[in-house]
């Protein structure tokens, strides 16, 4: 499976720390959690106004066997779909695509394809509560993960902000419940700069940082992203945003023949 973190992943977001044995801590808090805190919940759950936007990106990532720099062209239509195409010196290598129902990818040098549920994409990261909604905020560098006043803690600390659950969050997903310990870092200008999401059953961890930020279009978006998975193993993606373009594309999509499905395990 872990050609299809780089297709779906990679559709995902946008350096960070490296994950030790013991759990990254989030940057030191001296004050007590801040109890007037509806403008930062207001913020942070912004929507995007923008219409379409196409983001140019070099990946590199680390999962246990060579990868080369991968190029990659990954368009979103807000709150519709993402589309991505990953070439590996100039020869198309994958290509997929996630909607509201689902996602869908070919990956060309195995002939393997996937059409599936978000079932899939929660499997490659170790989570419970990805949807298509989830996967866009992600890939923006906006609050991806469930969170409310009553469930976190808001302090404030040397660089912004941080919040973390005060106590287990349960997350219940298609009947199955898991629970987390969650903290998530967020800049002087709400932007979501650092996530690390442990979860209690297993100490899987799943970790994002988010750097570089541009304000394009009234938004922000960052340009450098790191995907860290840890669980059996340790899989890491960095990604770098090289341009964004808000003009509409068409975003092709058909698996070719004698392509044979893989499924999830």
């Amino acid at each position: 499976m872990q050609k299809y973190i780089l297709i779906i992943l990679s559709a995902l977001a946008v350096t960070s720390c490296k994950v030790q044995n013991n759990q990254t801590t989030t940057p030191v808090s001296t004050t007590k959690p801040i109890s007037n805190n509806a403008s930062f919940f207001s913020a942070i759950d912004k929507k995007s106004t923008f219409d379409a936007v196409k983001i140019n990106s070099k990946i590199d990532a680390k999962t246990g066997s060579f990868i080369p720099t991968l190029d990659a062209v990954i368009y979103i239509e807000n709150g519709q779909k993402v589309w991505m195409n990953l070439t590996a010196v100039i020869l198309q290598a994958a290509r997929g695509v996630a909607t509201q129902e689902g996602i869908k990818g070919y990956y060309k040098l195995d002939k393997t394809y996937i059409d599936s549920d978000f079932g899939y994409l929660n499997k490659l990261l170790n989570v419970n509560f990805i949807d298509y909604n989830a996967l866009q905020n992600l890939l923006l560098g906006k609050t991806f993960i469930p969170v409310s006043e009553n469930d976190y803690n808001l302090t404030q600390n040397i660089s912004g902000y941080t919040l973390t659950s005060k106590q287990t969050q349960k997350i219940t997903e298609n009947g199955k419940t898991s629970e987390y310990k969650i903290a998530l870092d967020y800049d002087a200008d709400f932007n979501l700069s650092h996530v690390l999401l442990t979860n209690l059953a297993n100490n899987d961890q799943l970790e994002i940082t988010y750097s570089n930020r541009e304000i394009l279009s009234n938004e922000s978006f960052p340009k450098s992203v790191k995907i860290i998975i840890k669980a059996n193993k340790t899989d890491e993606i960095l990604i770098e945003n090289t341009k964004f373009d808000f003009s509409r594309m068409e975003t092709p999509y058909s698996v070719p023949a004698n392509y044979k499905k893989t499924e999830i395990k």
